[in-house]
């Protein structure tokens, strides 16, 4: 005889099944043995780079990567099965989203007779690494979104170089054809001292040819250098608040979709909890710039009148 699909029992034995999915997909130790096992793998590809070891132990080699498929495969499994009901949850973070292509790609149809690709698609698998570590997934966030900045910012160094670099053709190409002889090699020297690298040098083969050639070269380490390299901190800063700021977001949807799909009401406890203390410290933060910016009104209003 068979059973009901919505028979009580199996209801309750697929939402154990689910609640230990999500406890193992929640925990430390869970993260920490799948974090070994990706630095397993990178020692094994780094190992694979050695014509000896592969010569000699290459089937070996070959049955450890297949078991370490095995284990990510089943880790993505154990991640997608925790959401319950709704696994297509899963898939709206994009880490989750890279996990899934990155170990999936390796069964791909004729995938595993191009070594080529298969390397790649097994170095890709070290990258999963950074999913893992939440700091270094804030930073990889932040690169991204800092670069529409930095290209700016490219963009206007460029313009100083090309703008300094005429100059300095027409001050020292003369005196020093070497390094100025041309636009571009003149470009390419005041490149080169952005990073201050040979800049006393250059200073005293200008003062050679005039003292008025500092004010060329003080100009450049003072707007070219440091000014370019505290708009370039300040654009990674920024993109650093920017992405703690995703970043949390991210972990709130997934736990709010976690809790949606787990039959537990401790969870949406837990997660209206923490959205009720994330409005009260918005109310907060609102209430506080409100007091500010009315203790300046009557800071002005009792200043008197000049």
């Amino acid at each position: 005889m068979s059973v009901a699909v919505d028979d009580p029992v199996h209801r309750d034995q697929r939402s154990a099944v689910v609640r230990a999915c999500a406890r193992l997909a929640e925990s430390k130790r869970f993260d920490l043995a799948i974090f070994a096992v990706i630095l397993a793998n990178a020692v094994v590809l780094g190992v694979e780079t050695y014509d000896g070891v592969e010569r000699d132990l290459g089937a070996v080699l070959g049955v450890v990567d297949t078991v370490f498929l095995s284990i990510f495969v089943l880790e993505l499994a154990i991640r997608i099965v925790a959401y319950g009901r709704r696994p297509q949850d899963f898939f709206r973070g994009g880490w989750n989203v890279f996990d899934f292509v990155v170990v999936t790609a390796a069964f791909l149809p004729g995938l595993r007779e191009n070594a080529t690709l298969l390397r790649l698609v097994r170095l890709a698998r070290i990258v999963r690494v950074v999913r893992l570590l939440p700091d270094l997934r804030i930073l990889t966030v932040a690169v991204g979104r800092s670069l529409p900045g930095v290209a700016s910012l490219g963009v206007l160094a460029v313009l100083m170089l090309y703008v300094y670099g005429m100059v300095g053709w027409v001050i020292f190409d003369d005196h020093n054809p070497g390094a100025y002889g041309t636009l571009g090699d003149a470009m390419l020297t005041l490149f080169v001292l952005l990073s201050l690298e040979g800049l006393p040098d250059m200073v005293a083969d200008g003062l050679a040819l005039s003292a008025w050639t500092t004010i060329y070269y003080i100009s450049l380490v003072l707007i070219a250098a440091f000014l370019l390299l505290n708009i370039l901190i300040g654009v990674v800063i920024n993109s650093m608040e920017e992405a703690r700021g995703i970043e949390a977001a991210r972990e709130m949807s997934e736990r709010r979709a976690a809790a949606a799909a787990s039959p537990e009401t401790a969870d949406d406890l837990e997660v209206a909890v923490i959205d009720r203390l994330a409005a009260l410290r918005t109310a907060v933060e609102e209430l506080e710039t409100e007091v500010k910016a009315g203790t300046l009104r009557v800071e002005l209003e009792r200043r008197p009148p000049e």
